[in-house]
């Protein structure tokens, strides 16, 4: 990398720059795409680098999309994708301990495991979902890309899926509701269930902590659909098979917890025992019809053996 080069990065003025950026703890630069487009044009019209200098970005492996590094010049941008300049050059890795259950030409699922984030936050870009499956698919193809469909709760286990093409991304976040025909969840709670089985329906908001409450039905409010069966229990706990008609942000842990049966090691909505050092929640099956095959796809995930030893009696 050449002096020149290195002086254009740290001289540039980003608020000439109509984008909104922003700079994290180890000084990457980072930008919210404002419209499709390939990533070369888009250094260089929208970000305003030569063409020489946004080649050279490239070639010494600094650009990351939504956390996953790529050095390829037509790689397809979109609206709202997290473009990441970064201090210090990031290479794909080898992906061969992808926990795959499902890939076709339209989608790839995988089993995800607990403690790793779906996508990248605001504190965290290497470490994800995302970051796993733009490696294994851009070992075997340069130009492969994800998009986001859904996402899973950090500390959540199980069925992941991610689109292979925008289109299909698309269809799935217009149609989620339709398309989905299952949506199964295992849980671990605290307590023996009063009712053994159940349907909830609920309201949920979201607090300036960004946590979700039940609430009354209003306008603004969230409607919750929750079924749960008892598999198994003792005195101090229950398993639960759950199946969520709908699909709010933390439904499961808020709707439990709201008739006092918190799932295990959760202690962002409660305080209940945290035995074996997680969350004792796990999305054990996806069911979804593809929109444009229209196949179903019924993607499984085994249960954690360890829930239950927590149910033993």
């Amino acid at each position: 990398m050449n002096k020149n080069y290195k002086e254009n990065l740290k001289s540039r003025n980003i608020n000439k720059i109509s984008t909104r950026s922003r700079f994290n703890e180890s000084n990457n630069k980072e930008y919210i795409v404002k419209h499709n487009s390939t990533l070369l044009e888009y250094l260089i019209s929208d970000l305003h680098f030569s063409r020489n200098n946004a080649k050279g970005l490239l070639s010494h492996h600094l650009i990351a999309i939504n956390g996953a590094p790529t050095s390829q010049f037509d790689f397809p941008l979109v609206k709202e994708d997290l473009l990441i300049i970064a201090s210090h050059p990031i290479k794909a890795k080898k992906r061969s301990e992808l926990p795959i259950i499902f890939e076709d030409d339209y989608i790839i699922a995988i089993d995800k495991p607990y403690g790793l984030l779906s996508v990248a936050s605001d504190k965290e870009k290497n470490s994800t979902a995302y970051r796993m499956v733009s490696d294994y698919l851009r070992a075997k193809d340069k130009k492969a890309r994800i998009y986001v469909v859904h996402r899973l709760d950090k500390e959540t286990s199980g069925v992941l899926i991610f689109a292979k093409n925008e289109e299909i991304k698309d269809l799935f976040q217009e149609s989620w509701n339709e398309l989905v025909l299952k949506r199964g969840y295992y849980a671990v709670v605290e307590g023996v269930m009063e009712k053994k089985s159940d349907r909830i329906i609920n309201y949920l908001k979201m607090n300036n902590l960004n946590l979700m409450y039940v609430c009354k039905p209003s306008k603004d409010a969230y409607k919750c659909i929750t079924e749960y069966k008892v598999l198994k229990e003792n005195e101090k706990n229950s398993l639960l098979d759950i199946n969520i008609e709908t699909g709010r942000k933390n439904q499961i842990r808020v709707t439990l917890g709201s008739i006092n049966h918190y799932v295990l090691g959760d202690d962002k909505y409660g305080e209940p025992a945290n035995p074996i050092n997680r969350l004792c929640l796990h999305a054990y099956e996806l069911d979804i019809i593809n929109p444009i095959t229209k196949k179903t796809y019924i993607l499984k995930s085994k249960i954690p053996n360890i829930f239950y030893e927590l149910v033993k009696k």
